[in-house]
Parts: C-alpha cells; sequence; structure tokens
C-alpha cells in the first residue's frame, strides 16, 4: 500500500520544527505546522494527523486507508486537499490543507456578536451568502455523488470556511466506511437530528439523505447555528418526524429559503430534490436574494446547552479538525 502512496510521500525535513498541537483525536494528536514546499520565503500552513504510537496493524492498515481515500477521490475546490503523507517511518503523518479560519459552525456563532470584524474577517452574514455557501456545499457533494458516495453527516460543524467565505465540505469518514466496506458500521455515531426518517429507521443510506441533512445546514445558516428542533429531544426525534412534523419558519427566513428546506424534508426520498435540481433551484433564489441586511440572532450560544439540545458531544465542538 505505501509504494501506491509514494507520489504523495513529503521529506519529513520539509515541516517546520515547531509543530503546534491543536487536538487530540481518537487516532492521535493533530498539529498546526508549517510546509516549505519550494519558495523558503512562502512556507505553506498545513495540518497533520499523526498516528498515534505504538499502533497494531488494524490501525495502520486502516490510517493508510483513509489516505489512499483522499487520493482515490482526487481534487475538488470545496473539499479538504489531502496535501501528502508521510508513511515511510514512523509516526505516520496524513497531510491536509490548513483552512484556518474554522468551522462554518463556530463562524455562525461568531457572527451572533456584535464585532463587525475579527482578524480581518468580516463576521457577518446575508441571505445572499447563505446560498453562496449553499451552492458550493452542493458542489462538494455532487463530486461525492459522481463516484458513487455520499457523505452521510452534512452540517455546519462539518463544513470548513475561509476569509472569502469558500466553502470546504470536510468530515468524511463516513463516506471512507461506506467506500472501504460497503456500509456504515451500526457503532458509527452521528448526531440524530441531522438524521433523514429512512437513515433514523436503520435503512440503506444515500445521497438523498444528505439532501434532507443539506435542509438542516440551510436552517442552521439561518438562524447563525442554532440546534434543529430546540423543543425536542434527540431521542424522541424519530417519532416528532413519523408524526410528519418539521421545523417552523425561522423569524431570519425568506418563504423562498424555507420552501427550499421543507423540500429537503419530504419524508419520501424519491420526492426530495436531487442534488442538481436543489443547486438549480439555490442559483434561482441568489440572484434575487438580499445581499445588505445582515442576519441577526440577539442571543449567544451556549455550547453545553447547545450540545445538549443538538445530541452531539461537546468534545466533537471543541475543534473542528477532528472531524478531518
Amino acid at each position: 500500500m505505501t509504494h501506491a502512496l509514494a507520489k504523495l510521500q513529503v521529506p519529513r525535513e520539509q515541516f517546520c520544527d515547531s509543530l503546534e498541537q491543536i487536538h487530540s483525536g481518537s487516532y492521535g494528536a493533530i498539529y498546526r505546522t508549517k510546509m516549505y514546499t519550494g519558495d523558503p520565503a512562502k512556507p505553506k500552513s498545513v495540518v497533520i494527523k499523526a498516528l498515534k504510537e505504538p499502533v497494531g496493524l488494524y490501525e495502520v492498515q486502516d490510517f493508510l486507508g483513509r489516505i489512499q481515500f483522499y487520493q482515490y477521490l482526487g481534487k475538488h475546490k470545496n473539499l479538504v486537499q489531502l496535501e501528502g503523507c508521510c508513511t515511510e517511518g514512523l509516526p505516520l503523518y496524513m497531510v491536509l490543507e490548513d483552512v484556518a479560519q474554522g468551522d462554518l459552525l463556530s463562524f455562525l456563532w461568531t457572527c451572533r456578536r456584535d464585532v463587525m470584524t475579527m482578524d480581518g474577517l468580516l463576521y457577518d452574514l446575508t441571505e445572499k451568502q447563505v446560498y453562496h455557501i449553499g451552492r458550493q456545499v452542493l458542489q462538494a457533494l455532487e463530486f461525492l455523488q459522481d463516484k458513487h458516495l455520499f457523505h452521510g453527516d452534512v452540517a455546519a460543524r462539518n463544513i470548513l470556511i475561509q476569509c472569502d467565505l469558500t466553502a470546504k465540505l470536510c468530515g468524511l469518514g463516513l463516506a471512507y466506511e461506506v467506500h472501504a466496506r460497503g456500509a456504515i458500521p451500526a457503532t458509527y455515531p452521528i448526531p440524530l437530528k441531522w438524521l433523514a426518517p429512512e437513515r433514523l429507521l436503520l435503512r440503506p443510506a444515500g445521497i438523498r439523505g444528505d439532501v434532507w441533512s443539506f435542509g438542516i445546514l440551510l436552517y442552521e445558516m439561518v438562524t447563525l447555528g442554532a440546534p434543529p428542533y430546540p423543543e425536542v429531544p434527540p431521542t424522541s426525534i424519530l417519532q416528532h418526524l413519523q408524526r410528519r412534523k418539521i421545523m417552523k419558519k425561522p423569524s431570519s427566513c425568506t418563504h423562498t429559503m424555507y420552501n427550499l428546506m421543507k423540500s429537503c424534508w419530504r419524508w419520501s426520498e424519491e420526492s426530495r430534490p436531487s442534488l442538481k435540481e436543489l443547486h438549480s433551484r439555490l442559483e434561482t433564489a441568489a440572484r434575487s436574494a438580499n445581499d445588505k441586511a445582515v442576519l441577526q440572532v440577539p442571543e449567544l450560544v451556549v455550547p453545553e446547552l447547545y450540545a445538549a439540545v443538538a445530541g452531539i458531544s461537546l468534545e466533537s465542538l471543541s475543534y473542528s479538525y477532528s472531524i478531518l
């Protein structure tokens, strides 16, 4: 397998001596550092996932399999890019591009604060920009669909955002599992409130489930990161949906956008729009969308409360690169 990764090898001496640990993931530490690629005056900021030691054969094969999966996917401007790997010695490294601005959910929460700019980035969002981010996520999903894959966990916490509002879909662990094993492992943890009914009923998953979750993502963006179904306990979400109940229109949401959300939340997956249809409808809606009025939500988010209502672990909110 390392032979297949030969083209991706990065000599370790190309990395800056100082590694800044930014997360301790399930596989091992995650670092941010600089990589020298040619011009010594312009090192590239990268993120390194290191496989912790000691490791067994299964962990090594799985880690190498994930690197090969990125290699199989190839490059797309709306997916986090693999920059290379170090697999010819220990510790094993996966090297990914650094999207330093962080995850979309944290960005949305920061937009709630009365701060116009931080670190040179404008922390506000208009309806038009919601469509702009949404279309980029759909482009990434269409790219996966072309490779007979689906994402399986579309959510604001699984999108990285750059200062020019370029969105990059990440959290491809579930796509890798399906690619490698042909099914979603029963133990794979996915927050229930983002899942389509067929997923909650443990039926086969597919791209139309991503369409459902995309509707939840639109809700997250227009509410600046509110948890979905705030009045429903996570464990009761299936019964709630079985009564054909969906979320009400948020006050900050136009009828056009709410109609898009509702089309994503049709019970029958066949009746939901395809990614292509959805993309076309978003483009049409964006043309007449408001690009002046900034979305405003006065309350600040308490992460502990959010995690409880959303039904996700506080650890999963701690740093976006844990999802890569």
